[in-house]
């Protein structure tokens, strides 16, 4: 079992920034890519960044350009900063690390985010 640890989510107004920050109980050796998913109300899951152990990222369209992921130093953290956030973004941010060991993903609790337009 991974617990995932979230942290940064709130209130903020359009054009605002924002910075989500997640740390796992694995080591950082154990773990292939972290990243982050968000959920609207009413909508499906869907994948915002993920960095994986090489350091490469993947970003959704509609966040290119406004959000950078990033890993922590142990590497068993991950860190989402979030530019010029639009009201579209509002959603609960979920936190996910899939683990080299068992290729399994875990998930966290979620952190709310929302923005006012």
């Amino acid at each position: 079992q991974v617990q995932l640890v979230e942290s940064g989510g709130g209130l903020v107004q359009a054009g605002g920034s924002l910075r989500l920050s997640c740390v796992a109980s694995r080591s950082g050796s154990s773990i292939y890519a972290m990243g982050w998913y968000r959920q609207a109300p009413g909508k499906q899951r869907e994948l915002v960044a993920t960095i994986s152990r090489d350091g490469s990222t993947n970003f959704a369209d509609s966040v290119m350009g406004r959000f950078a992921i990033s890993r922590g130093n142990a590497e068993n953290s991950v860190n989402l900063q979030m530019n010029s956030l639009k009201p579209e973004d509002t959603a609960v941010y979920y936190c996910y690390v899939h683990l080299s060991t068992n290729w399994r993903d875990y998930w966290g609790q979620g952190t709310q985010v929302t923005v006012s337009s």
